[in-house]
């Protein structure tokens, strides 16, 4: 693409500009409006400086993605409800053999957990949970909620629906499910492994030498309170109320006693767990049979419903629609972007030393795509570079071209590992954790950089060779 106007290239520009500050700095002090307003304001913009007309705007944003993302939310939110998480922390303390024990357990678990439901999703509800095991066993959280998050951000790779760049990306490129998942899982795994790895080595005094000082009220947690974790406010029937005692849930606008249910009542909320486990299983099996994603998942989303026999209203209000608006404003405000011709004009100027069946030009690329997305997000970078990754490589062979969506998905996802600001879900993992009651803690800019650096270059290494071959 040529470049535009002078003025539209400029305009443009500073579209651009104030999303991208706004979405990595979103409480900026001369604008502190949020992600949220800060992308809506850039797509507005592009329209107000004429970069893109009204009708191209709506062109640009993607429904099948925001489908796919809002029923997948739904689903993750109906799993929570029927304990899945909390069948994946028992987990976590089963038999456990020590905290080296404990890093490679929450590693797997977080990898799975997020290639099924969403790295953010399981970083949301598990934070807690490995929060009460450190203080349970008397072990420095930091090394653990570092596991967590560079494990659900890993882990999040092996499938479209994983992260938001993976559904960009399956949605884009055509790739299948099946051959999503089984052409990144081999290095998934190898990532979470050597992560995993990683950490012991990194922190292996810390896991070796529990705290000289034990916490006066560390007998707070116990395997019962790990195994019960409260997870959000009582909005949703049968969820079970932050402020009430274990074995309390609320349902029908009152509090009872899940010991004391009649038979009738425990057998039917097994037999509707087993429904939501059924229908989550069907999905995935329909995924993996190449059907329609967006279609799939919200035909799901409705059976839950359905199936819950009951109002939708407070499961859906469980839906993060801040994260749907900010997608329609990135979605608008990336088109008007590469409308200005920079991205492409930069592009060009790359793709000669970027080729992805050379080794320097594969190393290239790797770096241009972790750079782009600290700096410009993932996503963001997905949509910039996806295209024009997938046509230059089309034209090496149909092979390069599908394996050049698998290298983005790889590269930008394990990218976001490199600082804390580099994935929705390492600042999930921190803000959740700063907010646990009695046990807050918080987790640094720097301490992550000390690990996400190493781990960063080293799991990403790991997977283009596994990738490339």
């Amino acid at each position: 693409m040529a470049m535009a106007a002078c003025v539209k290239v400029i305009l443009g520009s500073v579209a651009f500009a104030i999303f991208w500050v706004l979405a990595v700095f979103p409480a900026v002090p001369c604008l502190p409006i949020g992600r949220t307003a800060g992308s809506l304001l850039g797509a507005t913009l592009m329209v107000i400086f004429q970069v893109m007309t009204v009708d191209q705007a709506y062109e640009s944003i993607d429904l099948p993605i925001l489908v796919l993302l809002f029923g997948t939310m739904v689903v993750s939110g109906y799993l929570e409800r029927a304990d899945a998480f909390k069948y994946l922390g028992k987990l976590l303390t089963w038999k456990s053999k020590g905290a080296k024990d404990l890093i490679f357990r929450i590693c797997l678990v977080s990898a799975v957990s997020s290639a099924l439901f969403t790295n953010d999703t399981s970083c949301m509800v598990l934070t807690e949970f490995v929060l009460k095991i450190a203080r349970e066993n008397n072990l420095p959280p930091e090394p653990f909620l570092l596991a967590l998050a560079s494990s659900a951000n890993i882990g999040s790779t092996a499938t479209p629906i994983g992260n938001p760049q993976n559904l960009v990306i399956a949605t884009q490129s055509g790739v299948s499910f099946w051959e999503f998942a089984t052409g990144i899982l081999p290095a998934t795994i190898l990532g979470v492994f050597f992560n995993a790895l990683l950490l012991i080595f990194i922190y292996g005094d810390l896991l070796s030498v529990k705290k000289d000082q034990e916490d006066p009220t560390a007998g707070f947690v116990n395997g019962e309170c790990v195994n019960s974790h409260q997870f959000s406010p009582a909005t949703m029937g049968g969820h079970r109320v932050n402020s009430e005692p274990e074995n309390h849930w609320f349902l029908n606008g009152a509090y009872w006693d899940h010991r004391d249910q009649p038979c009738s009542r425990r057998w039917k909320m097994q037999l509707w767990k087993s429904c939501v486990y059924l229908v989550v299983v069907g999905m995935l099996v329909s995924l993996l049979m190449g059907l329609n994603m967006s279609g799939t998942a919200i035909t799901a989303a409705l059976a839950l419903m359905i199936l819950d026999f009951k109002d939708a209203v407070p499961c859906l209000e469980k839906v993060s629609y801040s994260l749907l608006l900010f997608f329609c404003g990135m979605f608008v405000t990336v088109q008007g972007f590469n409308r200005t011709g920079i991205p492409s004009t930069l592009w060009e100027l790359m793709e000669p030393y970027a080729k992805i069946d050379e080794i320097s030009g594969l190393a290239i690329l790797a770096l241009v795509i972790l750079i782009l997305s600290n700096l410009v997000s993932n996503v963001p970078t997905v949509l910039l570079l996806g295209a024009r990754m997938a046509a230059s490589s089309a034209l090496i062979s149909p092979a390069f071209e599908k394996k050049a969506w698998l290298i983005l998905a790889w590269v930008s996802t394990v990218a976001g590992n490199l600082s804390l600001l580099g994935s929705a879900a390492n600042l999930i993992v921190c803000e959740q954790a700063c907010r646990v009651p009695d046990m807050g803690y918080t987790l640094t800019f720097w301490k992550h950089l000390k690990f996400g650096v190493p781990s960063t270059l080293l799991v990403t290494a790991i997977g283009l060779m596994l990738l490339k071959s």
